[in-house]
């Protein structure tokens, strides 16, 4: 199996602050990883270290083949980045900031004009291409920047949390044009936030925090790690509750908990259909009358949960702090400007993440 990106024992540290401790990752060439993690858990030094703007102080990474450490320049012609923010020239227009960067990574003027019309028309951004970025809307914005990281035509695509702030029809046409990307055979690195996200894109998962690597899998395999099939009811008459739970336990061998913050019972499930139809049964011959009965599979919500001890964040969370404490959005900022910048002038300039 070939792998585009491979990291063995990354570790980060910012003074006291150890971000990164003994990361390990492997990417096979084509799919999609997510990455999964609260605030603070290690997410985006990751990012940085596997996009050549930070070195560990331990551990390795190759990235394309290439060592992030010792072969900056091969990593970095092999890469797209797009950070949590739009990070594009709000000044430019979109076909000005297209060419622009097709400038910097050093395409001749009439192959940058080119690429900026290919990908303004890929990204249904054609009419607006002479318009000022600033003027774009915030899913118009999120398509652009995903353009920018493409110039260059990458084999491998860094996403750190792309689609924040985005309402969700946005959103899921942000998710159709990095399908597009997988298909056309690159390699998609994403940290998110948002479970679906990952539900949706991601081949693989791994949950990160406090900079560890804490469960990796496929999404149905870490659902799985959860339990299994639980069936809900809901009683017509709280009043009940003792008398359904007792139907249930008798009928399923398990003991049901009762959520006061819905009232509803949950109980485990493991001789699927078998299960549901003795419940039903249990329960009307005990006389209760319900509301719901629902059978409900362990969602990422659900690992994200167990494992870490947050709730995963929804589309209107807030953007939060990142590994150092940073605002988020500065750190996407300067995932761009470096990027870029390194291919103007052959250096690639480490900001403190202090």
């Amino acid at each position: 199996m070939e792998l585009a990106i491979q990291a063995e024992g990354l570790r980060k540290r910012y003074g006291a602050h150890e971000a990164l401790r003994g990361v390990d990752l492997a990417v096979p060439t084509g799919s999609v990883l997510g990455v999964l993690g609260p605030n603070g858990a290690g997410k985006t030094t990751t990012v940085r270290i596997l996009a050549t703007l930070l070195e560990p102080d331990e551990g390795s990474a190759k990235v394309a083949g290439y060592d992030v450490v010792r072969q900056r320049k091969e990593v970095q012609r092999a890469i797209g980045l797009t950070g949590q923010y739009a990070a594009v020239d709000e000044q430019l227009t979109g076909s000005e900031n297209l060419r622009m960067v097709g400038m910097l990574q050093r395409l001749t003027r009439g192959r940058a004009k080119e690429r900026a019309a290919e990908l303004l028309e890929r990204f249904r951004l054609t009419e607006a291409a002479d318009k000022q970025a600033g003027t774009y809307s915030g899913g118009m914005r999120r398509r652009l920047d995903l353009a920018v990281s493409l110039v260059a035509e990458p084999s491998v695509l860094f996403l750190d949390e792309p689609t924040t702030g985005l309402d969700p029809a946005s959103r899921l046409d942000l998710w159709a044009m990095i399908r597009e990307q997988v298909a056309a055979g690159v390699t998609v690195l994403l940290t998110t936030q948002y479970l679906e996200e990952a539900d949706q894109l991601a081949d693989r998962i791994v949950v990160v925090d406090s900079g560890r690597v804490i469960a990796e899998g496929t999404s149905d395999e870490l659902k799985r790690t959860v339990g299994g099939e639980r069936l809900e009811v809901g009683l017509a008459d709280p009043a009940q509750r003792a008398t359904a739970a007792a139907a249930l336990s008798r009928a399923l061998g398990a003991v049901p908990l009762a959520d006061d913050t819905d009232g509803l019972l949950r109980v485990q499930l493991t001789a699927g259909l078998d299960d549901i139809a003795d419940a039903a049964v249990a329960l009307r011959a005990s006389g209760v009358a319900v509301t719901e009965f629902a059978v409900r599979r362990p969602s990422l919500d659900d690992v994200f949960l167990s494992l870490t001890g947050h709730p995963g964040r929804t589309p209107a969370g807030d953007p939060g702090r990142n590994d150092s404490g940073t605002p988020a959005g500065e750190h996407a900022e300067d995932l761009a400007e470096d990027l870029a910048g390194d291919h103007t002038d052959g250096r690639i300039e480490e900001r403190s993440a202090a």
